[in-house]
Parts: C-alpha cells; structure tokens; sequence
C-alpha cells in the first residue's frame, strides 16, 4: 500500500493540495501558514486512510487535534475538490452498512447524525430508501432471523423478543407489528 504523498505526487496533486489554502486569495503563503496547511493535509489523509468520514466528521477530529478552523476548512475543501472525500457517496454507503444490519429508519437516522452526516443529505436518503420500501424489507429480514432463533417458544417471548430487536434496531412498532403477523403464525 502506498501514502497519500506518494498517491497524490504520482497523479500531480501534491502541488495542488499545498496551495489551495490562505482565507485572503493571494497564492503567497508564509512559511508557517503553508507548514501548518501542509501537517492538517497529512493528519487529514491519515484519517481517510483509516476509515471512510464525512467532511464534517473530519473537520472535528482535525479541530480536536489542534488545527485552526481556516486551515480545516481549506483542507476539506481542497480534498472535496480532488475527490478525496465525498459526503454523498459516504452516506449512501453507510446507508447500505446500516440496511445490512437490518435497522429502521429512526436506527439509520441515528446513525448517520451519530457519524456525522448533514441532516439535509440524511433526510433525503432515507426518504428514497422508504419509498423503495428498504425498511420493510429489512424489518421482515430481522423478523425472519428473530423467528429462526425463537422458534418453538412461547409466543409472548416471541412477540417480546421481535419487539425488543425492532426497537433497538430503530424500526416503527406499526411495521414490528405487521411483520410479527406475518411471520410468526
């Protein structure tokens, strides 16, 4: 595997990214301003190297570490620029994570405020997947692991266990309920 130095030097955006901060316009920087943009870059693809963030996610873990608003902000703008880091394409796959586990839409809502998503972008997302009707699939997927494993006990337990992962999954007790009369005869 190779650094993000040596990925951004081999395609020429090495350059690109040590220039594109400074708040005034002017492509002169001093010395200190430069390093300083230079050690939030790196800490920044450190970070994307490590896991998939959202801009704003990245922005607070580059705060926490230290770094000057203004030079978080040029950096995320700069990598947003190149394609480094993409807030769609983050949320839609931590949609798909979040479907695979079988969570609701209060369980994807939470998560993606929990990792950082814009609530503009996390909204619109999960209206498109209801309207698919993800979260009813994934609601008689979990209905079908929890029937599996509950099979042969008493049905308030399985009732009661139905519920209980539903709930914590983030799935609306109407749906729990509609999936518990399908699939627990």
């Amino acid at each position: 595997m190779i650094s993000a130095d040596e990925f951004l030097g081999q395609v020429g955006m090495d350059t690109e990214l040590s220039t594109a901060s400074g708040s005034s316009g002017s492509d002169a920087m001093d010395r200190s301003d430069d390093e300083r943009f230079d050690a939030c870059k790196e800490s920044a693809l450190r970070s994307l190297d490590a896991a998939q963030r959202s801009s704003s996610d990245l922005a607070k873990r580059l705060i926490g570490k230290g770094y000057e608003e203004e030079t978080v902000d040029a950096v995320i703008c700069r990598l947003q620029q190149l394609g480094l880091l993409d807030d769609e394409a983050y949320a839609e796959d931590l949609m798909r994570y979040c479907l695979q586990r079988d969570m609701g839409e209060r369980g994807v809502r939470m998560e993606m405020s929990r990792k950082g998503v814009e609530a503009t972008l996390a909204a619109r997302l999960i209206e498109e997947a209801a309207q698919r009707g993800d979260f009813v699939d994934a609601a008689y997927e979990l209905g079908r692991s929890v029937e599996r494993r509950t099979h042969g006990l008493e049905r308030k337990v399985r009732m009661r266990r139905l519920w209980s992962a539903g709930g914590r999954k983030g799935h609306s007790p109407d749906t729990l309920r509609k999936v518990f009369d399908d699939l627990f005869v």
